[in-house]
């Protein structure tokens, strides 16, 4: 099902990003979805996250498919150009996979292949109208397709300061397009997501709200100063410092359940990065 007709029917929609297997055995990665399929409403699975060279994520969402859990696929700008982008999405189209969000995805320097030559031949506005125009019958070059697919297209944004107001009037842009929600970068701190819902009121589309779960102190400094459009509070980096693990995950679960608690109010749904800890998001929907 379309994740904006989850939302029309009036429900908060939670879903969760697992990351595509590097290599082709897909075993861990189906344990995970096992672990999360009964909390959440779909599985998200990216578009070599990070930079880093994974699965394509169409062959999971197919797995997830086969497994009757609602797949939503990521496409980036960086690796592919606009034949490619076209071909795969008709891909996705064929096997069934609706649900794409587009994102620009990491530069390859923070990635595994830094020798590679990002692509960009279509920025994410030009990628959203080349689903819309598939959605209507046609290519990019205006040639008619022999069916027409059927895709709900989002967008993936950050809400880092240094975004706006660049952001937004990207967002402006992906939104006449043809977007019809948005999934926002993690975030921790409830007034931020504030002041942007206040900015994108105008658009009028649902916002579901990212966040990743954070494993320690050291980890949410490394996200600070290494993954853009992350921002964790010293607040919360002095919340998770001090504690035995076991003590440790019982924080990071209560940090991520009262996060939700205070945005819930503000947005239609959010997105969950477990990074590996998928075994404990079942407790966090509970808790909700």
């Amino acid at each position: 099902m379309h994740i904006t007709e989850l939302i029309k029917q009036g429900k908060f929609v939670i879903t969760c990003e697992i990351d595509s297997p590097k290599g082709v055995n897909h075993e861990d990665f189906l344990d995970k979805v096992d672990m999360v399929k009964e909390s959440v409403d779909a599985v998200c699975v990216g578009d070599n996250l990070r930079a880093v060279m994974r699965c394509a994520p169409l062959a999971m969402c197919h797995l997830l498919q086969e497994r009757a859990v609602e797949p939503v696929m990521q496409m980036n700008t960086r690796d592919r150009n606009r034949l490619a982008i076209q071909s795969d999405l008709l891909a996705a189209a064929t096997l069934g996979v609706e649900n794409i969000v587009v994102t620009t995805g990491y530069d390859v320097s923070l990635g595994d292949h830094r020798e590679a030559v990002s692509v960009n031949d279509l920025d994410t506005a030009a990628i959203i109208r080349a689903a819309r125009e598939m959605n209507e019958g046609r290519d990019l070059a205006g040639h008619t397709l022999e069916g027409a697919s059927n895709f709900c297209i989002g967008v993936l944004t950050s809400l880092a300061p240094k975004s706006e107001p660049a952001g937004m009037e990207r967002l402006e842009r992906e939104v006449a397009e043809g977007a019809l929600f948005i999934i926002t970068q993690p975030v921790y701190q409830p007034d931020v997501l504030e002041k942007f819902m206040e900015s994108a009121s105008r658009l009028k589309l649902p916002v579901i709200v990212g966040h990743a779960m954070l494993k320690s102190a050291s980890m949410a400094s490394f996200l600070n100063s290494n993954v853009p459009d992350i921002h964790v509070p010293d607040g919360i980096i002095r919340q998770m410092e001090g504690h035995t693990r076991e003590d440790l995950i019982k924080v990071s679960q209560q940090i991520t359940i009262e996060f939700i608690k205070k945005v819930k109010p503000m947005c239609q749904g959010v997105h969950l990065i477990p990074m590996g800890w998928e075994r404990y998001v079942s407790n966090i929907i509970e808790a909700l």
